[in-house]
């Protein structure tokens, strides 16, 4: 279920299970349903777009039985396109590429959904939301990369606010229905910020499963600071 409503937007929570107990999977993300998050995101990463390798596809077949909501897959990777069946058959709703990796950007997004996954398209920080213009209106997702990807637990870079705004205002002007989605450094302290910027999902790594908080003591904090 929606954590909150802003201007008349549900806002998800969606946890990303590069933070959880690789140890005890399974029940990580069982807690996370059992909270309210309809939502979950498996940062894929290949050790060569990004520095640290994570899961493949066996790993997120065998977590789709305990997790019954949407199972957003973040491809963080060079050459996407070899893996998007792969992932898709492994049980993801929706599967994210980076802009940067994508030379055919228009034809990998027209694969992902001939596979019956909602196609999103990742943005890094220094990469400048105008790069949307031609392949907005073929995506369900936009996601903004408030950090560097490859590693949790980083700060929030400031600038990705006005590149939030800059993506509410481009899906405005269109008239489009869009998850604007934003991944890094998001917390509790700053989430009322991003919401207002225009986000409407956003992804908890560090802030969610941590060691100094349940999740159910996480979405709570999470609801207030955003009430």
């Amino acid at each position: 279920m929606p954590i909150a409503n802003y201007n008349q937007r549900p806002i998800e929570l969606t946890p990303s299970i590069l933070a959880a107990d690789f140890a005890r999977l399974g029940e990580q993300v069982r807690e996370a349903a059992a909270v309210g998050c309809t939502w979950l995101q498996a940062d894929v990463m290949d050790g060569h777009f990004v520095p640290n390798l994570t899961f493949g596809p066996p790993v997120l077949k065998l977590l789709r039985p305990h997790f019954t909501g949407y199972l957003d897959v973040h491809l963080m990777v060079s050459n996407p396109d070899r893996l998007l069946e792969d992932y898709a058959a492994a049980g993801a709703n929706g599967l994210t590429v980076h802009w940067e990796t994508c030379p055919h950007l228009h034809r990998t997004v027209q694969h992902i959904r001939e596979l019956g996954c909602r196609p999103g398209v990742a943005l890094n920080p220094a990469t400048p939301v105008s790069v949307l213009e031609d392949i907005l209106e073929d995506l369900d997702l936009v996601l903004i990369m408030s950090v560097n990807p490859g590693f949790g637990g980083q700060s929030f870079i400031e600038r990705s606010l006005s590149k939030l705004q800059a993506v509410r205002a481009l899906v405005d002007q269109r008239g489009l229905e869009m998850i604007i989605q934003v991944d890094g450094g998001v917390k509790s302290s700053n989430a009322r910020a991003i919401v207002a910027a225009g986000a409407t999902n956003l992804v908890v790594g560090s802030a969610f499963y941590s060691p100094k908080l349940t999740p159910a003591q996480a979405w709570e904090e999470f609801a207030a600071a955003l009430t």
